[in-house]
């Protein structure tokens, strides 16, 4: 009997061994500016650093430097990292044109991807990313800083317990003063300013969190049409993008207006839902605003707490979604389905800009 207890004592100490284990995850890029919160998370244990890929040589001086790394963990081949190193996960902080090279370079080997946003520059390339995960039965991921905020799973909620009744009117502001005015590093304002390596500006550094939420709001239905008008209030300091963006996403009972500037006179997440039976207005990541028909139709206003864990930390969500411990939903603000059509969106709107029109998504 003792024997029996000691051996079922150390199955569960082995199954829990393994359930812990942290995900051994490589970088792929230095020049993203979000990129400093892998190195600023020392107090979670669920993702192992296990090397960084990079070509530029100061990149990763300075980085080595900064956070005290050995140069020994920096590789300046993709294909040779991944080899050696055999990583669960590469999170990528490049240019977004480079995300397809990344998933390329991991599929085949059977290793989980995770971008920042959006998920790629064409909706070519975000096609071949989703059959690509498909065929190799691997997770891509796309980290949106607004997939962590709990007013917008609020809101979300209200539509999802029919309180807010069936949408009408969308309104997401996103941005900032500028990325030059905020003062990014150099090679992530090379990255943000290059209309091949970002897709566009303004339109596509914060026209896609709208996006992104939009399609999540509407279960995955796509616009039927895309209108965008960009602008250049900047142009000495802005000179090959825009800085300024008005995207309308119109579906057949429902409209979308999408507000994404670098001319904020300060940084900005916001997004206003309104319904057939009320509004919902998430201010900031934990404050929403609300007003719903009833006996009391004043407006409300509550403070949430953050969202729990793993959803306040994307790390701490692609650790989760490798290890099965998390299963995302189909639609999920992370997922490949509703990041694929947020890249149709976004390409269709830089297409309005360009032709000065209405662009209609084929059915």
């Amino acid at each position: 009997m003792k024997s029996l207890i000691i051996a079922a004592l150390l199955t569960i100490f082995v199954h829990e061994s393994m359930a812990q284990a942290p995900l051994r995850l490589a970088i792929a890029g230095l020049s993203h500016g979000h990129v400093d919160w892998i190195f600023n998370r020392k107090d979670k244990h669920d993702v192992q650093l296990v090397g960084i890929y990079e070509t530029n040589p100061e990149l990763i001086e300075r980085y080595a430097q900064r956070y005290h790394m050995d140069e020994a963990l920096f590789f300046t081949d993709l294909e040779a990292m991944l080899d050696k190193l055999k990583p669960d996960a590469v999170s990528a902080f490049g240019a977004i044109s480079e995300h397809i090279d990344v998933v390329r370079a991991c599929a085949p080997r059977k290793i989980h991807v995770m971008v920042e946003k959006p998920l790629a520059t064409t909706l070519a390339d975000a096609k071949e990313i989703a059959a690509l995960a498909s065929q190799y039965d691997i997770h891509v991921l796309t980290n949106f800083e607004t997939s962590w905020y709990e007013s917008n799973q609020a809101i979300k909620s209200l539509l999802d317990s029919d309180r807010l009744g069936a949408i009408r009117k969308v309104m997401v502001n996103d941005g900032h003063q500028g990325p030059k005015e905020i003062g990014v590093s150099e090679e992530f304002l090379e990255i943000l300013t290059d209309s091949e390596k970002n897709g566009a500006g303004a339109l596509v550094d914060f026209g896609c969190y709208g996006a992104n939420l939009m399609t999540w709001l509407m279960d995955g239905a796509r616009p039927i049409s895309v209108t965008a008008v960009v602008h250049q209030n900047k142009p000495d300091v802005y000179r090959e993008v825009d800085d300024e963006a008005t995207i309308i996403l119109q579906y057949p009972k429902a409209q979308a207006v999408i507000q994404a500037s670098w001319n904020w006179p300060f940084s900005r997440k916001d997004m206003e839902v309104y319904g057939t039976r009320g509004y919902a207005i998430a201010s900031d990541a934990t404050t929403l605003r609300y007003r719903l028909q009833g006996a009391n139709a004043a407006e409300e206003t509550r403070k949430l707490k953050p969202r729990e864990a793993p959803f306040n930390d994307p790390f701490s969500v692609l650790a989760a979604v490798v290890n099965g411990s998390l299963v995302l939903d189909q639609s999920d603000l992370y997922g490949l389905s509703v990041n694929t059509i947020t890249v149709e969106i976004l390409e269709a709107a830089i297409k309005s800009a360009v032709q000065q029109k209405t662009i209609y998504l084929p059915e």
